[in-house]
Parts: structure tokens; sequence; C-alpha cells
């Protein structure tokens, strides 16, 4: 996280009946009852238990270096945050939410965005800030889209989808001659990253997440998804490497943390474009899914964009259901 401060910071926006403060004026006291409420929301909507990313912002909160803003009421109550970090010359937009039983004119998408706006306004004009993104995924796509559009963001739609475990079908497990497949071991994170980085070149995902173009940004990537509980808590025993026996290099990945108890999350998944179509990945999604099963775990979810028409269909055929639809936007300056 880096050092800068927020623009403007000090400034209060009014409206009727909310006001937007700085989120360095609060504390996890005032925060704590909003965010038991997202946590409530993430189950409902995702089966995904967020308790442990809420802690963390809070304890962030007490700390008084997490920038982002807070939606206050004229009682005082805290109806909605927005908190925001840099990664260098990157802005990323962390979280976003506010309080779903807020009265109108003040109801919780206009108090969302006019949070997104004093988000989007203070990372646009923060010094050597050139690249800004945020994935919105517990809102509707098109929810929240008027006022990054209006700040020349693009929008990817992205799709929430989940496979039932317990009575859903099984992807098959197909293994050529030349490909074996193992558990992912933390030796894998150099060459994991570099499958990463080469899989993902010229692809639309690229585009979304920058971490993706190099390879220390692949290895930050595998970093946050295994050490720190954003996508759950990594799973060692549920992600797999398909290794090319001829050149004991890693062909292809899957890497699944717990998001609950008994569901799994793909965080990551990609084959190396000379090893595509040969039913990896669909092999990779099988034993995943194999030892899920083996644990009582109920479902398997993942993200995938949209416009990657290829890998949408594939999940279709696996089983996988659209669950919901949201936005990721990205602003290059």
């Amino acid at each position: 996280m880096g050092l800068h401060t927020p623009i403007d910071s000090h400034r209060a926006y009014h409206s009727s009946a909310v006001e937007i403060l700085d989120l360095r004026h609060f504390s996890s006291h005032h925060l704590r009852p909003l965010l038991e409420q997202e946590t409530r929301v993430w189950a409902d909507m995702m089966s995904w238990d967020y308790q442990p990313s809420a802690e963390m912002i809070l304890r962030y909160i007490d700390s008084k270096i997490l920038p982002g803003y807070a939606a206050v009421e004229a009682d005082g109550r805290v109806c909605g945050y927005s908190f925001f970090v840099y990664e260098g010359s990157k802005g990323v937009i962390g979280d976003l939410y506010a309080d779903s039983a807020l009265p109108s004119p003040d109801g919780a998408q206009s108090v969302e965005q006019r949070l997104a706006m004093h988000v989007i306004d203070t990372l646009q004009r923060s010094p050597g800030v050139h690249r800004v993104e945020a994935q919105l995924l517990p809102h509707k796509s098109g929810m929240l889209s008027q006022p990054f559009l209006a700040e020349g963001f693009r929008q990817f739609p992205r799709l929430f989808m989940l496979l039932p475990l317990t009575n859903g079908r099984r992807p098959e497990i197909i293994t050529p001659p030349e490909i074996e497949y193992r558990r992912w071991v933390e030796q894998d994170y150099q060459p994991s990253a570099a499958v990463i980085t080469t899989s993902y070149r010229g692809h639309i995902d690229s585009e979304i997440n920058d971490q993706y173009r190099s390879l220390n940004g692949s290895l930050r990537f595998l970093n946050n998804i295994v050490r720190f509980p954003g996508c759950g808590v990594f799973d060692g025993h549920a992600s797999f490497i398909a290794i090319h026996k001829p050149t004991h290099s890693i062909a292809g990945l899957l890497l699944c943390s717990r998001v609950r108890e008994d569901v799994g999350h793909v965080t990551q998944v990609c084959v190396l474009p000379e090893h595509r179509g040969k039913r990896i990945a669909e092999s990779l999604i099988g034993l995943c899914t194999q030892e899920l099963r083996s644990r009582r775990f109920s479902a398997l979810s993942l993200t995938v964009t949209e416009a990657n028409a290829n890998a949408v269909e594939l999940y279709r055929k696996l089983g996988f259901e659209t669950q919901r639809k949201f936005d990721a936007f990205v602003w290059e300056g």
C-alpha cells in the first residue's frame, strides 16, 4: 500500500441527508455494523464468507492508513464506504458498499454512485497515478457504470459462475501421453508466474488486470491469492499443475481457494498456448472438483470475462451456471 495522500480529503460533499467524509476520520466501531451487513450480502449472493476480508479492512481502518471515503447520515451513522490502495503508479478500488436499506433520495445506489465519484476523482488527480482498476463483484452489471464511463473508464462485463458439487456433472479428466498432473507446491511459484504471463499475453484479462503483463506482476498476483485472504484461503490440496513430461515444465495450472468452509473458488486457471486443445483446463477442473467432492464441498465458483467466449462456453459445458453479471472498470491516463 502506497503512502499517497488522497486529494482534497478534508472536504465534505453534501447532499440532502448524507455527506461524504475521509474514511480515516472513522474507526472500526463506526464501520463494523455496515461490514456485517456486507458480509451477509456476500454470503447470500455468492456463498462467500467475507468475514476474514471484513476483519482485515477494519484493522486497516483502525490503523488510519486506509485511504477512502465514508458516507455519513445526519445522526453520525456510517451508511456507506469505499476504499482504495496504491500499487506504484496504479490505483485499485478495493470495495464500495452502501446500506441497502437507505431510503430515497439517498438510496444505496445513489450513495454508491457518489462514493464512486469521489474515489475516481481522488485517484485520477493523485500524483503519479496513470491507471485505475476496479472490480465490483457484489454489484449488478450496469448499476454503477455512469460515474466510471463519464470519467473515461472502459467497462468489462464479467460473470460469476457456480458449479454444484453435490449432484452436478463431473468434468472428465483426460491425460494425454505427454502430460501428467500433480498438486501445486511452493516451489511452483516462479514457473507458475511465467506460465500466467505467457498465457495472458494479448488476452482480454490482461487489459483488466495489468499484473498479468509481466513476470513481477504475476508474482505479485500469486502472492496475493496464496498468502492473503482477499480471495479466500488458498487450498493447496485442490490446486493442480499440468506437467509436460518431455521438458519437465508446467503446461497449465489451476489454483483454488476456500471462500466458505464448503465452497471452493478458482482463483486462476490457464494453459500455455502450445498446449491448448488437449482438454487440460477441463482436466484440471476435474481434478479440483474430485478433491473438493472427497471433502464434501457443496460448490465451486469462478469468475470469467463475458467476452472470453471460449472459456465461458467451456465452463457452461462443464455444468457451471451464471449466478450474476458484474463489471470491471479500467482507466489509463
